[in-house]
């Protein structure tokens, strides 16, 4: 620390006085001898004046014996030299001693300056002229005074001076020193109470002369500590304000736009004719809203309720969230014949069942082909019409926008493509059947990042490519060249937002139960399970049902004490295979029901209406098992919201091994789903587990989605979004001198 003062400091100040010394000593030099001049001048004027009278007298009487007298006695004056008494022409009059070499008479009269300094090898002299005599006359006295002396005092007081001025120099750096020594130590201590007792976190008392500099220090501080939480959160505890910092440090705050057919609030009226907001029941709008709302930006959707266009502005925007907007919905209108072949018929009739080993046959049909490129087309310009920046972030998201990567690098070239593929990817040999197989790969190869939710559906999507396109595969890497674009493939398994919050008085656990057996009229006594999902094939209910009737058969004691109450929101019900998929749903629950319901109790409780968010919570905090048992899913966010309900650590999941979401929740009850005697095994295994073992497999699970929730799964999908900025940023001054 003293060595740092030392060179910080005090040399600094030592070397400005060193250098102020050279600079000032010229000057110093000058004045002093200027000032010893003026002295002597005045004394010469001082002693001609006191000489002139007698000696006038006796240039008058011509006396020179007496003159000369006179001047010896006169240049007794150790200072004055001699004086010389001169002719107007030159000549010398009289003279007392020796004149230097140099003064002389002639010399004189040819100069008339009143006075003059001479340098001679013995040192300076001041020559002054005076007139004597008659004015008439022209005779003048020369007085030569010795100005040595003066140089020696003026070297002297120079000397002094600059010994002065070092000394003072030193005297005053140690000073500094010390004062800068002392306010370190008493800022230093003052700064270590503060850490010590986090006040820097506070506006901490400080003395006067310290509090400015110890202000901006607890500042830089709080600074600092808030940077490295937030580096700390989204390394291991992902929150919303880490993923802000994520998009502002690594990204540089770009214009975020996100592409989804399904909006994440629609506007509907009801029987009233009153307008509701509604949250569709989707998994993708559980994973991106939360993102949505951390981030602000642009999410562009197919607007699909009855009164979507009632609520937009003239550019079709509607401020979202309702309560807190927080970032921008633009909406889409699709006409009713291009719904039906784009959403209806290639998305869900054909890429959705080919993607989905459920075994139903996909439909393809030329018209639908046609109609999805039109309303990729329409949403690409949707998309370039809310740019207002050359180089935006747009996240595509899932199948119904394979062309549109391609489709948005025609329009914008210098912007970063983000796809996230939210349903499985089938192996090379299934995806084979799709007729434009080609077509859908090169559109989503024109991507910057293609995400999938398991490492598996990204080897198969790449050995898709390797079989149907020309592009370079680099497997380590991960990455598809095409034209020499570079594809990044990755996996990034989806989730939810971590519930931080506590849940309120009436959302206890004891409450739930209360209000959820009231309302579907289920029994206290009887163990409650609980479904909830899209009426879909590929959620494999029939098989659940299958299960539990299975159960019944082999366990009669579990009669009366155990209810699957299944929540389905009714979806795509125009299409053949989901209308085929609810009937068979009704029938089934139907029968089950007669063959076991006895006493006012029914084994399952199949509700078709649409849940809001907090009625879902209410139903899984109220359940003893959740059941998840997809045919085929690319996760399944049910299993992860049902774990994060459950803050009591109680509870048993049931989860099917053909879903993305049990490659984390290992602790769940693994099952496979076309066995319904494996699945009615693991339903009496929850019934019967113990309290003790119920909460070790929930904390395990618990921590695991909290850990990888929905903002690392941004996050981490942005941040490898700004890797590929960079590179792109650095690669361009090369394109364009290619070019």
């Amino acid at each position: 620390m003293l060595k740092t003062i030392l060179l910080r400091f005090v040399l600094p100040l030592l070397l400005l006085a060193g250098g102020a010394t050279l600079v000032a000593t010229p000057f110093i030099d000058k004045l002093l001898g200027e000032w010893f001049q003026s002295d002597t001048q005045t004394r010469a004027n001082i002693l001609m004046g006191s000489m002139s009278e007698p000696l006038n007298k006796l240039i008058e009487q011509g006396n020179q014996a007496e003159l000369a007298a006179y001047l010896r006695r006169v240049t007794s004056d150790e200072r004055l030299l001699v004086v010389e008494l001169c002719h107007a022409e030159g000549t010398p009059l009289v003279v007392s001693g020796a004149p230097p070499a140099g003064v002389n008479c002639a010399a004189s009269a040819a100069d008339q300056a009143p006075s003059r300094v001479v340098s001679t090898p013995g040192g300076s002299l001041l020559i002054s002229r005076y007139a004597v005599g008659k004015a008439t006359s022209g005779d003048f006295a020369l007085l030569v005074h010795d100005l040595s002396f003066a140089d020696r005092r003026r070297l002297a007081v120079r000397d002094y001076l600059l010994g002065f001025i070092a000394v003072g120099a030193v005297l005053l750096s140690l000073l500094v020193a010390a004062g800068v020594w002392s306010s370190i130590r008493r800022w230093g201590s003052a700064l270590l109470s503060d850490i010590r007792g986090r006040h820097f976190q506070d506006d901490a008392k400080s003395p006067p002369i310290s509090a400015p500099i110890l202000a901006q220090v607890r500042q830089t501080l709080r600074d600092i500590e808030a940077s490295q939480r937030l580096e700390i959160e989204f390394q291991e505890n992902w929150t919303p304000m880490a993923l802000q910092q994520v998009v502002k440090e690594f990204l540089g705050q770009p214009e975020l736009i996100v592409v989804s057919n399904r909006e994440p609030y629609t506007h509907t009226l009801d029987a009233q004719g009153n307008i509701r907001v509604q949250t569709p029941a989707s998994g993708m709008v559980t994973a991106l809203e939360p993102v949505m709302r951390a981030c602000s930006g642009t999410w562009i959707a197919h607007g699909s309720g009855s009164a979507d266009r009632q609520t937009v502005d003239a550019q079709d925007r509607v401020a979202v969230p309702p309560d807190h907007p927080a970032y921008q919905l633009r909406r889409v209108w699709l006409t009713p014949e291009e719904e039906v072949g784009y959403y209806e018929g290639l998305a869900n009739e054909g890429l959705w069942p080919l993607c989905h080993q459920a075994y139903v046959r996909p439909q393809f049909r030329a018209s639908d082909w046609q109609a999805y490129g039109v309303v990729n087309e329409r949403f690409a310009a949707a998309v370039a019409q809310e740019c207002r920046a050359r180089n935006p972030v747009v996240l595509v998201q899932d199948y119904h926008f394979a062309l549109l990567p391609q489709l948005l690098r025609q329009r914008l070239p210098q912007a970063t493509i983000a796809v996230f593929w939210h349903i499985p990817w089938p192996n090379a040999e299934t995806f084979s059947v799709c007729p434009w197989k080609r077509e859908l790969l090169l559109g989503m190869l024109e991507a910057d990042i293609l995400g999938f939710h398991t490492r598996l559906h990204c080897q198969n999507f790449l050995a898709s490519v390797d079989r149907f396109v020309e592009a370079t595969i680099d497997q380590e890497h991960m990455t598809v060249t095409i034209r020499g674009h570079v594809c990044r493939v990755a996996a990034y398994p989806i989730s939810i937002e971590w519930p931080e919050a506590p849940h309120t008085e009436a959302m206890a656990f004891a409450e739930c139960r209360r209000a959820v057996r009231e309302r579907y009229g289920i029994a206290p006594e009887a163990a409650l399970g609980v479904g909830v999902e899209r009426w879909d094939f590929t959620k494999g209910i029939p098989e659940r049902f299958a299960a539990l009737e299975h159960l019944l058969e082999t366990r009669p004691g579990l009669i009366g004490k155990v209810t699957l109450l299944q929540i389905v929101a009714p979806s795509r019900s125009m299409l053949p295979a989901y209308k085929a998929l609810q009937e068979r749903t009704l029938e089934e629950t139907e029968r089950i029901n007669q063959r076991f319901g006895r006493n006012g109790w029914q084994p399952i409780v199949l509700v078709t209406e649409y849940q809001t968010p907090s009625r879902v919570v209410e139903l899984y905090r109220a359940a003893d098992f959740c059941m998840v048992t997809s045919l085929h899913d690319g996760m399944n966010l049910v299993a992860k919201e049902f774990v994060a309900a459950r803050d009591d650590e109680d509870g048993v999941l049931i989860l099917s091994s053909f879903t993305g979401a049990c490659r984390e929740l290992v602790e769940a009850l693994l099952v496979n789903p076309f066995d319904p005697i494996e699945t009615a095994s693991a339903l009496e295994r929850a019934l019967g587990m113990s309290r003790d073992d119920r909460g070790e497999r929930m904390r395990l699970m618990r921590r695991t989605v909290k850990h990888n929730n929905v903002f690392r799964w941004a996050g981490r999908m942005l941040v490898d979004a700004a890797q590929i900025r960079q590179l792109q940023r650095f690669a361009e001054p090369v394109v364009r001198r290619a070019s």
